[in-house]
């Protein structure tokens, strides 16, 4: 099974988690989780390429695409990373261990799952998935103020971040021929954004983020004690996560192996065979 099917799994907890399947669950399973302002569609061409050695899992996160979080749901990356992990629980072919692929707000929420199960992670491949505050660029700027501040004057100062023009600048920023980036997925990014009330989800996100910085040291913690076997394939012009964030992984891993493209955010979007090749020639040596 080559192409992906697509399922809607009601937890225990009462959220209904939207996720895209592919591969034979008798192969090692990837997880590939996504980030702000996307959805599991973000890995549409990515999955078909995996799924021909690997079983390939991609969720929508709470907020995000078409999972769907039980009534009062309150969105904090802890609760991101609570609903996935239960979701992986309750699977019909629940994996025992799985690499992980952390894409920025996937980064948190799967290091989150990594604390709380090591011996389940085989590998992670980190595209932009930060986990060093030098990886942090400027333009967390208004972020961070509104961290400091907690003010209803600086949240309403970064509600441009859920704007068209900032979602479709992240896919096209820093790529060498924007002509190349398909507007569909930007698009749909957008609608879905656009939902009532989900803006607002996005600025308490956007907030709660502080808490992922402070657990860095956590994560970097982690690292070390794991030396779990990572590879950092980085978007070098990206304006978020800023390529000081990959090579910060050599500090605790010190045989992490690191890539740097020549492109923005989302970088499969430009450089899908690029990546596609250095994932696959990694977890070949891992043995996966």
């Amino acid at each position: 099974m080559s192409n992906s099917s697509v399922h809607n799994l009601s937890l225990s907890s009462g959220d209904t988690v939207f996720y895209r399947e592919a591969g034979s669950p008798s192969n090692p399973t990837i997880l590939l989780l996504h980030g702000f302002p996307t959805s599991s569609h973000q890995y549409r061409n990515l999955i078909p390429i995996l799924a021909t050695k690997y079983h390939v899992l991609a969720p929508d996160l709470p907020g995000f695409g078409f999972t769907v979080p039980a009534k009062g749901y309150v969105y904090t990356f802890d609760n991101l990373a609570k609903t996935i992990s239960t979701w992986l629980k309750e699977l019909p072919n629940s994996p025992s261990k799985y690499a992980i692929y952390i894409f920025d707000y996937g980064a948190p929420t799967g290091l989150r799952l990594a604390l709380e199960n090591p011996s389940a992670v085989t590998a992670i491949i980190s595209q932009n998935g930060n986990a060093y505050t030098d990886g942090l660029g400027a333009a967390w700027a208004p972020v961070q103020k509104y961290w400091t501040t907690g003010a209803e004057e600086d949240r309403k100062s970064i509600q441009v971040l859920v704007s068209f023009a900032t979602t479709k600048w992240q896919y096209t920023d820093g790529v060498s021929d924007p002509s190349i980036i398909q507007p569909e997925a930007y698009t749909l990014d957008q609608a879905l954004l656009d939902r009532p009330g989900n803006s607002e989800i996005q600025l308490d996100l956007f907030y709660d983020y502080r808490h992922n910085v402070e657990m860095y040291p956590r994560f970097q913690e982690y690292f070390r004690k794991s030396q779990v076997p990572l590879l950092a394939v980085w978007g070098s012009n990206d304006k978020f996560f800023i390529p000081a964030g990959a090579q910060a992984f050599k500090k605790d891993l010190p045989k992490a192996e690191v890539h740097m493209l020549e492109t923005g955010h989302f970088a499969l979007e430009s450089h899908l065979g690029d990546i596609s090749k250095l994932m696959l020639d990694f977890l070949k040596k891992q043995k996966l």
